[in-house]
């Protein structure tokens, strides 16, 4: 697996403000949602997503690509969450406004995917590559799982390191709960243990894989499909 060498890495502080502000809590998912809703009313296709992370990581992925997603008309909808998918699918698909739809979910929530496509009459995938061909991805874990995999601990490290944070993760790791644990699981949990850290993150991690070409396959299926 690829390693990121410094010349690679963003510079300290690169991530946008918006994403270093108080972009967590239900309040927030909401405005987001009700804003990407208001977007989707004139949009040539939809990205359904469970979270506000997922939409900055397929925006920023889309804009590696050299894509701007608003241009095409590609509206990308954080649900809060996987459970209400089957409305939103049923609101914006074939049985409502007729647009293109895809999706990206964790492994986790794949079923309660398969189950809003089934109930929303669009299709009844039965497998992944079902699922896929439909445009919707599944993150193996979950997205910040699939991000550290494609840049590998090295190259996570090597981006903490450029952002001022190594030496907090090498703290983290000492921890008595956390010691000796396998360094990709340890990196997951320090990049979760804050909302404003890991959407900070998440828009980083995903620039140097746009970079390195070691996108996530569930965002490059996803953007292949809209």
């Amino acid at each position: 697996m690829a390693t990121i060498g410094r010349a690679d890495l963003p510079p300290r502080g690169s991530a946008p403000d918006a994403v270093d502000g108080p972009l967590g809590g239900n309040g927030a998912s909401l405005r987001a949602t009700a804003q990407a809703l208001a977007e989707a009313g004139t949009a040539a296709a939809v990205v359904l997503v469970e979270g506000i992370s997922d939409r900055i990581a397929l925006a920023t992925a889309a804009a590696g690509r050299g894509r701007d997603l608003s241009a095409e008309r590609v509206v990308i909808v954080p649900m809060g969450g996987a459970h209400p998918v089957g409305r939103f699918l049923t609101m914006l698909g074939p049985q409502g406004a007729g647009r293109r739809l895809a999706g990206l979910c964790d492994l986790r929530e794949e079923g309660i995917f398969r189950r809003g496509l089934d109930l929303a009459r669009i299709w009844s995938p039965h497998t992944r590559d079902e699922l896929e061909r439909l445009g919707f991805a599944v993150c193996v874990g979950d997205l910040e799982e699939e991000l550290i995999r494609a840049l590998g601990v090295a190259g996570v490290e090597a981006l903490l390191e450029s952002q001022g944070d190594l030496r907090s993760f090498r703290a983290f790791q000492s921890q008595p709960a956390w010691r000796g644990r396998e360094p990709g699981t340890q990196l997951w949990r320090f990049l979760r243990s804050s909302s404003r850290r890991s959407l900070r993150y998440v828009r980083l991690l995903t620039e140097v894989a746009a970079e390195r070409e070691t996108l996530p396959r569930p965002l490059e299926t996803v953007l292949a499909a809209v």
